[in-house]
């Protein structure tokens, strides 16, 4: 079992800046792939940014540039550094894991930003 906790969410204006971290506990493999989706009211959740554990990135066509995915393996922590955020950026924000097969959820952080 895998337990991931995130943390760093809050609000904010517009324009503004948040940093997002998940820490993972458990039985964590070296392989695998960490990502941050967002779920805002009515809508489907929504893959935000993924890292494998080799430092491959993915992002969004909507937060490229603005936001960055980062991870340290040995502290089985991610990151997501949010800069310049618009009122459409704001949703509960969910860290996930991949091992194999399986994946693990965070309960998630709400990020409201402002206009």
């Amino acid at each position: 079992q895998v337990q991931l906790v995130e943390s760093g969410g809050g609000l904010v204006q517009a324009g503004g800046s948040l940093r997002l971290s998940c820490a993972a506990s458990g039985s964590i493999f070296s392989i695998n792939v960490m990502s941050w989706y967002r779920q805002a009211p009515g809508k489907q959740r929504e893959l935000v940014a993924g890292i494998s554990s080799g430092g491959s990135t993915t992002y969004s066509d909507s937060v490229k540039v603005r936001f960055t995915i980062s991870r340290d393996n040995a502290k089985n922590t991610v990151w997501l550094q949010m800069n310049s955020l618009k009122p459409e950026d704001t949703a509960v924000y969910y860290c996930k894991i991949r091992q194999l097969s399986d994946e693990y959820w965070g309960q998630g952080t709400q990020v409201t930003v402002s206009s």
